[in-house]
């Protein structure tokens, strides 16, 4: 009897310590999905997203000519578009209801010389249908309009910056509203390659910051001589892995080549929003940087720091990397709090063998995996939407609402620091500092909770001036009229006393 007790006591003791996690058992497949508490530990948590479809060769009646190599996605309205490489092709794809259906294959250039591609890396299409290529096989970017006719060719730039010695291979592009062309070129490290509407190039932006190992600095500085020096390779900056650009004009970027000492210190910027010069503007309020995993077993077949090979950015600014070291995928909000990561390495649904670029249609993730020549498409679970709910409405101003759905979120997943720090946002934003420090401290949110204090100590001395200034005055009277009355007695005792000397 009393083992028995024991026995349920441990079980009891277990269950109460477990991470709550709520799966939804809906005929879809999910994924394990875990985030990082104050310390850095792993706390499991509900599925955010789980996988809704799988597009194939066979799906989109490509049998006879199935995919090969893929490399990048776009998404415009409800088109997806899939860089073929192996084909020299790029697929045309549209969302009907939950059908994917392949209506155009792009393949050859109206008007242009020569007007088919070799080994398209990437494809970029604004909102007028004016589609861009980059075709490092036939080193340029192409562009032409929505009927597929030629309009124009971004090539290597002849200018005394660029190294003419070597060939215009662009890998990533990026447009912006202006007609701007971006291009991530392999080789290239000097930052993106620039080029105005009209094809002339204007210069580079966002140059990588220089990575080099210390020890290999001081032995090639004190211990080599000039001629050994000069035969080595310099120390340059390393150029991107691939680039995204938001709704707002801004270039998401990623990088791959860093010291793993940097990360934790936000060294290395695996992860970088650059604006118009080139300066890194993400906003990082978290603990921890955005760098993918904060640990890694040493003794895993994956071990290694998260290499984000990819980044998307959704219409609210919660951004969204793949990590190519263990399969995974990380979301972040704005402030550069992960709001979860899931994914791993293998064959199962919600598991890639060797994803290369990811891509969103409204809160729905494309994942696209060049060794299966598959699309995986996830859409977010209720927990998913609450998250994405509660963060929209803060954005438009409804911090009572918003609050109200974060409490929904803790109900599915009590370990979720971001909604303590939701919630305390959201009563910031109503003035109810005094509640909203509570919340910020349950976060351990240091940042927030001074700042609430702040506010909650101003308010403190407005209500209570009139005190304040009462017990000052006494602090500051009181004194004085004691010392005034210890004076007078002090100069009526020495009268007394010189009265009766006299006597």
């Amino acid at each position: 009897m009393i083992f028995q007790r024991m026995l349920l006591l441990s079980l009891c003791l277990v269950i109460a310590v477990m991470p709550i996690a709520v799966a939804s058992d809906d005929g879809f497949a999910s994924s394990y999905t875990y985030n990082y508490d104050y310390w850095g530990e792993i706390r499991e948590s509900p599925d955010a997203y789980r996988v809704s479809d799988v597009i194939y060769s066979a799906t989109l009646n490509l049998e006879e000519t199935p995919m090969r190599n893929p490399q990048s996605l776009f998404v415009q309205g409800q088109n997806l578009y899939v860089v073929d490489t192996g084909n020299n092709r790029i697929l045309e794809i549209a969302k009907q209801d939950d059908a994917y259906l392949l209506t155009r294959i792009i393949d050859r250039v109206e008007g242009a010389e020569p007007s088919t591609f070799s080994s398209p890396s990437d494809v970029f299409v604004d909102e007028e249908g004016t589609v861009y290529v980059a075709d490092p096989g036939n080193t340029r970017v192409i562009k032409m309009d929505k009927d597929l006719n030629y309009l124009q060719s971004f090539v290597k730039p002849q200018d005394s910056t660029f190294d003419q010695s070597i060939s215009f291979l662009p890998n990533k592009i990026a447009v912006d509203v202006s007609g701007r062309v971006f291009v991530l070129a392999t080789n290239v490290n000097k930052g993106l390659i620039k080029y105005e509407a009209d094809g002339t190039f204007t210069g580079y932006i966002g140059a990588n910051q220089v990575s080099y190992n210390l020890w290999d600095y001081v032995w090639k500085t004190f211990f080599t001589t000039k001629e050994q020096r000069a035969q080595q390779a310099s120390f340059v900056p390393t150029e991107y892995e691939n680039i995204y650009m938001d709704k707002e004009g801004f270039i998401y970027a990623t990088n791959t080549v860093f010291s793993e000492y940097d990360l934790l210190y936000d060294v290395a910027k695996p992860i970088r929003r650059l604006n118009s010069v080139g300066s890194d503007i993400l906003i990082k309020n978290d603990r921890y940087p955005p760098i993918g995993d904060l640990s890694w077993v040493e003794s895993s077949l994956d071990y290694g720091p998260s290499k984000l090979k990819d980044v998307t950015v959704l219409d609210n600014d919660i951004y969204i990397a793949f990590d190519r070291t263990r399969g995974r995928i990380f979301g972040y909000d704005p402030q550069g709090i992960m709001l979860w990561a899931f994914g791993n390495k293998g064959n199962s649904a919600g598991s890639f063998m060797g994803a290369v670029s990811i891509e969103h249609m409204g809160q729905d993730l494309y994942c696209l995996d060049e060794n299966q020549c598959s699309i995986t498409v996830f859409t977010p679970t209720d927990y998913g939407k609450l998250i994405y709910q509660a963060s929209d409405e803060y954005l438009r101003g409804a911090y009572e609402q918003s609050a109200d759905t974060w409490r929904q979120v803790l109900k599915l997943n009590a370990n979720y620091n971001l909604a303590f720090i939701g919630i305390g946002r959201a009563l910031m934003r109503q003035e109810q500092y005094k509640e909203a420090m509570d919340y910020f401290k349950m976060a351990h949110d240091r940042r927030n909770y001074g700042r609430a204090y702040r506010y909650y100590r101003k308010i403190l001395v407005e209500e209570n001036i009139g005190w304040i200034v009462a017990v000052v005055i006494l602090l500051l009277v009181v004194p004085l009229i004691l010392r005034k009355r210890h004076q007078m007695k002090e100069e009526v005792e020495e009268y007394e006393r010189l009265k009766v000397g006299r006597k």
